[in-house]
């Protein structure tokens, strides 16, 4: 029986009050700093304790940082219109200089596998960063601050997480375990994206689209749905990748599993998240990448199939008005119109550039195009040209040398990743999965000529870690062997 006596209050707290006083000061300055910052100077301070924790899991254990990174990557930008005044985009560099120096402190006690880098593909990302560093001292350049910004998703994250993956993520458990994050964050998409289109945006969506946003994203009173993207543009092309690897993937698995039924319904809300964001580019995601898919499974039913479901896909979109009384279905058909007006207008901006760009091979810097040069350097030729295009925007920021040297890194990782698949993985399951990454990432370097999606987030990180994927594919086609043959023994 406990003893009245014993027990210790809360009162009891005040005979020593070192502790009281302790928490009684910790209120004050939390107080004080909601007080000065505002909420999310709070928030931010209740969130330390987190940081630290996740931090010290990142030093220890690095690829832990990669599965924080895929989360961010995916909700970041769209946490902006949250959380106002913090970099929250910068948190990916933070997270990426921190697996490096964990790597680094790592391989003073534990030998790092610092050559599984050694490859032609982390040289290409090398050599890509490279000439973006080179566009510091291009005399066009207007703001090296702008430039900074701007590189980012163009160069710098894929010469930091290729690497990543070749020394830390570089298992077929690792493969798995990307797809299964990839899966649930768009799922996750797709059903923000259908709250908005039944249900409206909420309050800090609606603050965006009335800060200008809806000059993009409400068209004739009808709403681009962007879920918790940057953008439509971005929402539509994402979900189009995740609506052709998913679909691959269910496709092709055969027994009817959980796994098959979930990657199936992430691949259909994933194709109808595109078509509800009014991105009509998107609509090559999917085209582009189901063509490329049945091209790799050298297979003439599968390709005649193939075709003839494309060809339907055409006749119905640019020769049929069926559906056209349906706002979402229309808007897709004017992709298939080559006088619809919006295009019109983009290509005679290119005609522009064209004679702008003539005695500029370099390019007029990075940055200088787009919202980082409406930013930094409004009052330019480029900032106040739509590029309109990923490649376009390339083209302008970094010449016709930047262009071609892109073009060229793009197109030999998706012809490498295409041999690779075709004549040498053995693996049944492993040729599915690359086939699916390489069809998403087609789909995606096509819908680039019409949005510039391909190296904003999340589709940037996807895109890169889907090349390191591919050219990791033979060494996970050996230990799939090797495997094999330790059970048979």
């Amino acid at each position: 029986m406990s003893n009245d006596f014993t027990i210790t209050r809360g009162s009891d707290i005040l005979r020593k009050p070192v502790w009281f006083i302790g928490l009684l000061s910790m209120m004050l300055v939390l107080a004080f700093m909601i007080a000065k910052g505002g909420l999310v100077a709070g928030v931010g301070i209740i969130l330390v304790p987190g940081m630290i924790t996740a931090v010290s899991f990142i030093f220890k254990i690095p690829r832990v940082g990669l599965i924080f990174i895929y989360l961010l990557n995916y909700i970041v930008l769209g946490l902006v219109r949250y959380v106002k005044g913090i970099p929250l985009g910068l948190s990916i560099d933070g997270i990426l200089i921190m697996i490096y120096l964990a790597l680094f402190f790592k391989s003073f006690f534990e030998k790092v596998p610092w050559k599984n880098a050694k490859n032609d593909l982390v040289v290409l990302a090398g050599v890509w960063f490279a000439y973006a560093i080179f566009q510091l001292v291009n005399p066009e350049a207007v703001s090296r601050v702008a430039w900074f910004y701007a590189m980012r998703g163009v160069a710098f994250y894929m010469l930091l997480i290729i690497p990543i993956l070749f020394i830390v993520f570089n298992k077929q458990k690792d493969l798995d375990l990307f797809f299964k994050m990839w899966a649930c964050l768009a799922l996750l998409g797709s059903f923000k994206g259908i709250m908005q289109k039944h249900f409206g945006v909420d309050p800090w969506e609606q603050a965006w689209l009335d800060g200008g946003g809806e000059l993009t994203h409400i068209l004739f009173g009808k709403l681009r749905v962007f879920s918790f993207f940057s953008d439509a543009g971005q929402f539509g092309a994402s979900q189009g990748q995740a609506g052709v690897v998913f679909g691959i993937l269910a496709l092709n698995r055969e027994k009817w599993d959980k796994v098959k039924i979930f990657y199936g319904i992430v691949a259909f809300l994933g194709l109808y998240g595109m078509m509800i964001s009014g991105t009509r580019g998107a609509i090559a995601v999917p085209i582009m990448g189901f063509a490329l898919y049945t091209f790799l499974r050298k297979n003439i039913r599968v390709m005649i199939l193939g075709a003839l479901m494309g060809l339907m896909v055409l006749v119905f979109f640019k020769y049929t008005t069926i559906g056209s009384s349906n706002y979402t279905i229309n808007r897709m058909r004017t992709a298939f119109d080559p006088n619809d007006a919006s295009l019109q207008v983009r290509l005679e901006n290119q005609r522009r550039l064209k004679t702008y760009m003539a005695s500029r091979p370099f390019g007029g810097g990075i940055g200088s195009a787009g919202n980082w040069g409406q930013r930094f350097t409004p009052n330019t030729f480029l900032a106040n040209t739509p590029t309109d295009s990923w490649y376009v925007m390339i083209w302008a920021e970094q010449g016709v040398v930047g262009l071609t040297l892109h073009l060229f890194i793009l197109f030999y990782v998706l012809g490498k990743g295409s041999y690779l698949i075709m004549f040498k993985l053995r693996d049944e399951r492993l040729k599915i999965q690359m086939m699916a990454l390489a069809g998403g990432m087609f789909g995606i370097m096509v819908a680039s000529y019409g949005n510039g999606v391909l190296g904003q987030m999340p589709t940037g990180l996807i895109m890169y870690s889907s090349m390191a994927f591919l050219f990791l594919a033979p060494k996970l086609d050996q230990d799939i062997a090797d495997k094999i043959a330790l059970e048979e023994k």
